[in-house]
């Protein structure tokens, strides 16, 4: 398969270029992707305005896209493991777990954090399959795991999510949009946008891929106010997105209680793989969840404690992060995760 490419810059900064790959542009031969490049990127452009072209397009064939180092851990399942950091320019936002799963279609599992990482990991698919991309689906609103979302909506790719997402998202959009650009740097997040939801997931579902069946579950306010859980039935590997952290610190943005629950409730049957949203996968969900649990269960505890000996807000997040520092190994951006976790946890107690 042949690859349209283009070539662009910041129209705000010229000096700041990236190739930008069209998934519109795929084609079987190199002469249909030329023959058709100049309108699919004149579209493209039309639609992008912070960018401009530098050097026009070309056609290239998949291995030589720039993609994703991805690991298959079942049968038709392949993970990109992020780096356990916060975004960064250095590490280019891609902090976050990103999963695809090949069926008689391919249904990928979150978009990264940028249009570039969501172009790296349509590479990363088509140097393994040339079937089509048929959804996507988001496991919770976070930037990290949607901002390359469009690529794959270009790709003809169905989008799905929570239902609750869009408005959360909605909420967020601007200030994301004006932030991540200056913290993974302005030609990094080049050409990105927040793509819509086409399928809005209310109740738990099955998705097919043919004979390979997903099935979707919403979950209740936990990690965040928007989570869903993938499970594919043919490998039993569960797909958890944020409600399961390794190695990265977990982040609050939803309840601690409901996030307690969720993990108290152990699956039955037990996954056989289990795929966080950061860290490695796991092959059993007490090897999965006990970390994050710990983690979890001493910030409720720390914050009661702070709460009951009449701290303000001010103090109580010092104070907690002290008491935590017992549960610090292992967790990347220990600190400051944990002092905004700490302010979250202290909101939603203080009324218990």
């Amino acid at each position: 398969m042949f690859h349209l490419v283009l070539a662009a810059c910041l129209a705000a900064h010229p000096d700041a270029c990236e190739s930008r790959l069209l998934p519109a542009g795929d084609a079987q031969t190199r002469e249909d992707c030329e023959a058709r490049a100049d309108p699919i990127a004149r579209d493209w452009l039309a639609r992008h305005r912070d960018l401009v072209a530098n050097g026009g397009t070309h056609c290239v064939e998949d291995s030589e896209l720039p993609a994703l180092t991805v690991q298959e851990v079942a049968p038709g399942v392949h993970v990109h493991q992020g780096v356990m950091a916060q975004i960064s320019p250095q590490n280019r936002g891609r902090i976050a777990n990103l999963s695809f799963i090949v069926g008689d279609t391919v249904a990928v599992i979150d978009a990264g954090g940028s249009r570039a990482e969501g172009e790296a990991l349509y590479a990363a698919i088509r140097q393994i399959t040339d079937k089509p991309v048929s959804h996507l689906i988001l496991t919770h609103m976070h930037p990290d795991h949607i901002l390359g979302a469009e690529v794959f909506s270009e790709a003809g790719a169905t989008i799905i999510a929570d239902a609750r997402l869009p408005e959360a998202v909605a909420r967020r959009a601007e200030s994301w949009m004006a932030s991540t650009g200056r913290q993974i740097g302005a030609a990094a997040f080049a050409g990105t946008k927040i793509a819509p939801v086409d399928q809005k997931v209310e109740a738990p579902q099955t998705l097919s891929l043919g004979a390979r069946q997903l099935h979707l579950a919403p979950v209740p306010a936990a990690h965040t106010g928007s989570d869903m859980t993938v499970l594919d039935e043919e490998t039993a590997t569960l797909f958890t997105g944020d409600l399961v952290f390794l190695g990265l610190t977990p982040s609050l943005d939803g309840t601690l209680a409901g996030w307690l629950d969720w993990i108290g409730q152990k699956p039955d049957p037990e996954p056989a793989l289990i795929v966080p949203g950061h860290g490695p996968v796991s092959e059993s969900w007490d090897e999965a969840v006990t970390p994050e649990r710990h983690y979890l269960t001493t910030l409720r505890d720390e914050t009661r404690k702070a709460i009951a000996d009449g701290l303000p807000l001010s103090q109580a997040i010092p104070a907690i992060v002290a008491g935590m520092k017992p549960v610090s190994e292992g967790w990347a951006d220990f600190q400051a995760t944990t002092a905004r976790n700490a302010a979250a946890a202290y909101a939603e107690l203080e009324w218990e």
